[in-house]
């Protein structure tokens, strides 16, 4: 994957910078990072790119930048204005406390009336629309999982084995034509769809950036920990519905089965995995360590937030084609 196309002044300077030789000397000075007019655009580019170099990185630039001090610092500030974004939101939410987390997090998830991109690919959507929700979601589904598996190795015994049995069936369990991703990339292919890694972040909604690089500053940070868990139990639980009505949708359009086999796959699995990762997961996670289960709250209620925003500015993009 190549870097790609900058939105603005700071993701300029920044895909400039990593373009370059990192100095390990420290010879050169700090760069001075510039604001953007466009701010939401291109402040979520650039926190995708510098998380990004802690997956697969890319082909047009030194793997060494990973952990250089220069980009670690800019992702912390990026990082920070993000969580503070959403701290914000989270803050005047009608968010569910009692004794009971797994009440809590289902009780969320059962108020919130976000619109449904499902519902309007079931029904609604032309195949061109649906070939661009497609395309937005590439962004995630060709690295499926992967964020929530940063946050395994800082686990105990209890939630960390369950965690790992919903992660083994996300990687195929054990057989790598059965990754998730990998069954999203056939998907792609046979739809005529491009499924190689990073092809279409260019045309990637703000929106559907800040989702994806919300949950990968949750993996990545390990105090985030909870809160990476309650975005999964939340993602798992809102995914076996939708995934029926995109499947459903997909065969009224005439996609072929490989595109439709990928949801056929999540219809079942994710009714497993909502159970696995609220009760064996979060609600473990938060006997052992109380002082996460607030965070598995917000991480839930993030999930449900972003999509709600994602699914608005999706819809909005339609309307306005």
């Amino acid at each position: 994957m190549l870097l790609p196309q900058a939105r603005g002044a700071l993701s300029a300077a920044l895909l400039d910078l990593l373009r370059r030789d990192p100095d390990p000397d420290r010879t050169a000075p700090a760069p001075v990072w510039p604001v953007s007019a466009d701010s939401s655009a291109d402040e979520a580019l650039s926190l995708w790119v510098l998380q990004e170099l802690h997956y697969r990185g890319f082909d047009d630039v030194d793997d060494r930048w990973e952990w250089d001090p220069t980009t670690i610092a800019l992702r912390g500030r990026l990082e920070r204005a993000l969580e503070g974004r959403l701290r914000e939101r989270y803050a005047v939410a009608d968010v569910p406390r009692s004794d009971d987390l797994v009440d809590d997090v289902q009780t969320m998830i059962e108020q919130h009336d976000g619109p449904s991109l499902a519902k309007h690919v079931q029904q609604h959507a032309s195949r061109e629309q649906t070939e661009t929700l497609l395309r937005q979601r590439t962004v995630y589904h060709l690295k499926e999982a992967d964020p929530t598996t940063w946050v395994v190795p800082r686990l105990g015994a209890g939630p960390k084995a369950a965690l790992l049995e919903v992660q083994f069936d996300e990687y195929g369990n054990g057989d790598p034509g059965r990754l998730h991703h990998a069954l999203f990339e056939r998907g792609l292919v046979a739809s005529g769809l491009s499924a190689t890694y990073g092809d279409y972040v260019d045309e990637a909604l703000p929106e559907v950036l800040e989702q994806n690089t919300t949950l990968s500053m949750f993996g990545l940070q390990r105090r985030l920990r909870g809160a990476a868990l309650g975005h999964l139990a939340a993602f798992e639980a809102t995914s076996s519905i939708p995934s029926r009505q995109l499947a459903q949708g997909l065969r009224r359009l005439g996609f072929p089965e490989e595109m439709t086999a990928y949801y056929d796959e999540h219809v079942e699995a994710d009714a497993v995995h909502e159970q696995v990762a609220l009760r064996d997961v979060c609600l473990v996670l938060a006997k052992d360590e109380p002082d996460q289960a607030e965070l598995v709250r917000f991480g839930a209620w993030a999930c449900l937030d972003l999509e709600c925003r994602t699914a608005e500015a999706v819809l909005g993009l339609w309307a306005a084609a």
